[in-house]
This record gives structure tokens, C-alpha cells and sequence, in this order.
């Protein structure tokens, strides 16, 4: 009787134990187990739903994942993290015994994606508003619809208007990835990339499928259009600043050029020369300060500014005072010895320094770059600008409001009316040979930071510098500053069309042909000497 009482027990118990309801299963458990899956549709799946969780554990499991280094076990769909210390339990961190039956768990582009997307979701509430901007930035281009959960929870509590416009543009992407979005939700989305307005947006429109409305496809059609519109605006502005750039560059490496050719009408081919020499000085000043102090590195070019001007103007009064004194009257001779006077300094500088390029490094301030309304605007590129305009300027200052420059004018407009009232010109002709010489070493100082500092450095410029100089007229600043961003921009604009080697070409062809035409240049100087 004892017996079949306790049988009866047994057999209550398994029927109640069997009618008792199954424990329901958590969000975190559904996406790991579809984690633990052959499919890329289920691991894609699992993905989206464990950045929705809120599970503790899936930003680690989620690196793990992206790092390839996620494994599961198919038997028991036991999910397990590769660590240096061996392999740790997803779900738990606790140790497990051995890697027996584990492999990857599958990834594809797709699972990828959804990588992207769920990283960036969870870094949606992050406290840093840099990480939630990152993170928006990344279900941008993700364009996962599983994010719009998480978008909008993120949204309703964001208060940075920049993180806040991101997320609404991640939001919009992800809308029009969801085909069976409401339209007026799809148009409203199509609106928000259409404000945003820049190449991603306009993949993104490009892209949008065939089952969208007409509504859509309609609203679409007008964003693609406008976008089209501001990029070719945007594309302009920007060869303009590359040309801008490219003048300001032209301008250093001529202003000098412009003095020297004015006063005393010598072509001096020594110039590119004067700028390498610049460029090298400092290589040399970089060189000691990494050495001994290297805590002023952001100091080189401050400090290599008036000695390369030093060394390059030194040089330029020896070369005046030792051999073109000699020669004035004859531009032919004066054109072959200062010839000969680059090929000499360019050999000087292989010998001591070898043929190949030396590495001139950049300040912190002239790294990275600034978007300015669309614009991409790197920070050395803008320091040169500037920095060929203050060197304008103060040569202009010098020229207009000193002594030598008053000098340097008379003897410019009427060398032998200023030799009668008093003026030493063969000393304004050296100072004024070693000024220009100054100016080019200090362009070498600009231009090591975007070419390469080699023996042949100045050869690069100094065909362009003259045609600046002729151009803009012969001796007048303000006609080499024009001249100088006038060819930058032409240069710049034509290069797509045309390519860099026909482009230059027919800038000179141009220039040739307006010679013709105004032998002077753009503005002349006045004066008896020159008019006569």
C-alpha cells in the first residue's frame, strides 16, 4: 500500500510540475541564442536585439564579436568570449574548462553592419557627447531600421542641438531603409537628408528602392536635385580655396623675385635656390630642438623664420656683391651666372645633406583640418595663406613707410636721377638683392611644410615665380599678389578639365598672348626711367 502511494506522489508531482507555465524567456537570452547560430539572418537578428536588451554584458560581447573573437559551442549553444587567459562564458565571465566543440560565431558584411549599428546604439546615452555623436554617426552609416528603437528613445532625451541634429539624421537614414515605414515618416525623412546635404545623403536618396511611394520617390527626386546643386557649389568654393591656396604659395616664392627684378632688372635663375635654402634652415633648426629641446618643437618655424631670411639674405648679398655687380647692363651674362650660381648651391646641398628628401615635421597648430559650411580647410594650407599675406604686408610697410624703401623706390622709378640727389644705388641694389633673397628663404620655411625638402626644391617654383612677376607687372607688389592668385585659381579650375600638365600649358600660352598685348603687365610701373 506504502508503495503505491509513494508512486502516486511521484506521478502528482510530475503532472503538476508539467502543467506549471515555462519560465518566460528574457530579451538577452533570445539574442543570445540566436547568436549561437549557423544563419547570418539569425546572428544579424541577435545582434539588434542584445543592443536593445539593456543586458550589462553586450558592449563586451558585442567587441568580442567585432574582434572575432566570439565562439560558440552548437551543442548547447553555449556562447564563450576568447580571452588571453582562455575562454570566459558570455553571459557570466566565469571560466570555462576547455575550448572543445567552440568555433566563431559567423560574420559576414551584413553582420558587420549590424556590428556598427548596435555599437552605436548603445553608445547612444553615453554621457560624453562626443561618444553619442560618434555613435549617431555610426547608425548613420549603418542605416540599420533595428536602431530606430534605441534613435528614438535617445532623441527624447538628448539636449546638444549638434548630437541631436546627427541623431536625426541617423534616424532618417534608418527610415528609408525600412520599407514598410509610414510615407508621411519617409518624406519627412527624405526632408532631413536633403537639409544635410552632402555625399552621404545623396547615396542614401540614390539608393532609395523601387516599392517606395510616389510621394517618396517624388519628394527624393527634389532632394537629389537640390543636394546635386550644393555640391557643385560646394565643389567650386573649394577649387577656389585650393586655388587661393596654390596662389598664396606662388605669391611667397615670387614677392622676393618681384623686388629684385624690378630695382635692377636682373634675372636672377639663383632664386628657387634662395627658397631651398630657406627650406633647409629649417630642416636644421627642427633637427637641433629634437635633439636638445624637444619640448619646443611647436617654436621651429617661429624660430626658423628670421634665420632662414638671415641665411637666404646673406647668400643673396654675396652673390650681388661677388659676381651680378659685375654684369649690370647685360642680361645675358646675368641670366648664365646666376645660372651657374643654382647649379653650385644645389650641388653644395647634396654634398652636405645627400640627394634624397629630409623630413621636415609640422607644429601641432598646423595638423588636422576645419569644415567650414561644407569646405575642407586644413590648417597648414590656412597658416600659409596668412602667412603670405603678413609677409606682403610687411613688405609693403618696408617699401612705403622706411627710408630704404624710399630709396629702393627712387632708384627703381629713375636709378640715375636718385644717383644725383645723393642715393648710394650700389648699396640699395645689394641691400635690395639681399631683401628679396630674405623673403625667398623665409617661402622655404612655408613651403617645407607642403613639399619636399630636396636640393631640387627651388626648380619646382622658379618658372612659376616669373610668370607671376611678368604677369602681374614687373616691380609692383600689388600686381604680383593679383598676378599670384589670379594663376592659383585659373590653375586650379582648369586641372579638371584639362590636367595638370595642359593646364599650365595653357596658362602660359595665356600669358604669352597677353604680354602681347600689355608688355608691362597687369600694372606698370610709373616713372621716366620705366617709360622711357
Amino acid at each position: 500500500m506504502r508503495r503505491w502511494l509513494t508512486l502516486l506522489l511521484a506521478l502528482a508531482a510530475l503532472c503538476a510540475a508539467g502543467l506549471q507555465p515555462a519560465r518566460a524567456q528574457s530579451p538577452a537570452d533570445a539574442a543570445y541564442a540566436k547568436l549561437a547560430s549557423d544563419s547570418y539572418s539569425d546572428i544579424e537578428g541577435g545582434i539588434a536585439a542584445l543592443a536593445l536588451s539593456g543586458d550589462p554584458k553586450a558592449g563586451a560581447v558585442l567587441k568580442a564579436l567585432a574582434d572575432g573573437k566570439l565562439l560558440y559551442r552548437p551543442d548547447d549553444k553555449t556562447l564563450a568570449i576568447q580571452g588571453a587567459a582562455g575562454l570566459t562564458e558570455a553571459r557570466t565571465g566565469a571560466a570555462l574548462p576547455g575550448a572543445d566543440g567552440f568555433k566563431p560565431v559567423r560574420v559576414n558584411n551584413r553582420v558587420r553592419r549590424a556590428i556598427d549599428a548596435a555599437q552605436g546604439s548603445l553608445n547612444l546615452v553615453a554621457p560624453s557627447p562626443g561618444l553619442r555623436r560618434a555613435a549617431a554617426d555610426a547608425v548613420f552609416k549603418a542605416r540599420d531600421a533595428a536602431a530606430l528603437p534605441a534613435l528614438d528613445a535617445a532623441l527624447a532625451r538628448e539636449t546638444d542641438p549638434g548630437v541631436k541634429r546627427a541623431m536625426e539624421e541617423a534616424r532618417a537614414a534608418a527610415l528609408l531603409a525600412k520599407s514598410d515605414a509610414p510615407e508621411a515618416a519617409r518624406i519627412g525623412a527624405v526632408a532631413v537628408l536633403q537639409g544635410r546635404g552632402d555625399g552621404d545623403a545623396l547615396a542614401i536618396l540614390r539608393g532609395l528602392s523601387g516599392d517606395a511611394s510616389p510621394g517618396v520617390r517624388e519628394g527624393a527626386a527634389r532632394a537629389i536635385a537640390s543636394v546635386e546643386t550644393r555640391l557643385a557649389i560646394v565643389a567650386n568654393l573649394q577649387n577656389a580655396w585650393y586655388g587661393i591656396s596654390l596662389g598664396s604659395v606662388l605669391l611667397l616664392a615670387a614677392i622676393g623675385l618681384a623686388i629684385t627684378f624690378g630695382v635692377m632688372g636682373v634675372i636672377n635663375m639663383a632664386h628657387g635656390e634662395m627658397v631651398m635654402l630657406g627650406a633647409y634652415t629649417t630642416f636644421l633648426v627642427q633637427e637641433v630642438i629634437r635633439q636638445r629641446m624637444p619640448g619646443l618643437f611647436d617654436w621651429s618655424l617661429p624660430i626658423a623664420i628670421p634665420l632662414a631670411f638671415v641665411v637666404a639674405g646673406g647668400v643673396g648679398i654675396l652673390i650681388e656683391r661677388g659676381i651680378i655687380r659685375h654684369l649690370y647692363g647685360r642680361p645675358l651674362e646675368t641670366l648664365l651666372a646666376t645660372w651657374g650660381v643654382s647649379l653650385i648651391l644645389q650641388q653644395a646641398v647634396r654634398s652636405l645633406f645627400g640627394p634624397t628628401n629630409r623630413e621636415v615635421g609640422a607644429p601641432s597648430y598646423m595638423a588636422g583640418a576645419v569644415d567650414v559650411f561644407g569646405l575642407s580647410i586644413t590648417w597648414g594650407r590656412l597658416w600659409i595663406v596668412l602667412f603670405a599675406l603678413a609677409v606682403f604686408v610687411g613688405l609693403n610697410l618696408i617699401l612705403k613707410a622706411t627710408s630704404f624703401g624710399l630709396k629702393t623706390r627712387a632708384v627703381t622709378q629713375n636709378r640715375r636721377m636718385a644717383a644725383a640727389m645723393g642715393i648710394r644705388t650700389p648699396w640699395v641694389d645689394a641691400f635690395t638683392f639681399g631683401l628679396g633673397s630674405g623673403i625667398a628663404g623665409i617661402a622655404g620655411v612655408a613651403l617645407s611644410q607642403i613639399d619636399n625638402v630636396s636640393p631640387n626644391l627651388g626648380q619646382s617654383y622658379i618658372i612659376d615665380s616669373f610668370l607671376v612677376v611678368v604677369f602681374g607687372g614687373v616691380g609692383n607688389l600689388w600686381g604680383t599678389l593679383v598676378a599670384a592668385l589670379t594663376l592659383g585659381v585659373a590653375n586650379k579650375f582648369l586641372e579638371p578639365f584639362a590636367g595638370a600638365v595642359l593646364g599650365k600649358i595653357l596658362l602660359l600660352v595665356f600669358i604669352v598672348l597677353f604680354i602681347q598685348k600689355r608688355p608691362r603687365g597687369l600694372f606698370a610701373l610709373k616713372g621716366r626711367a620705366v617709360e622711357a
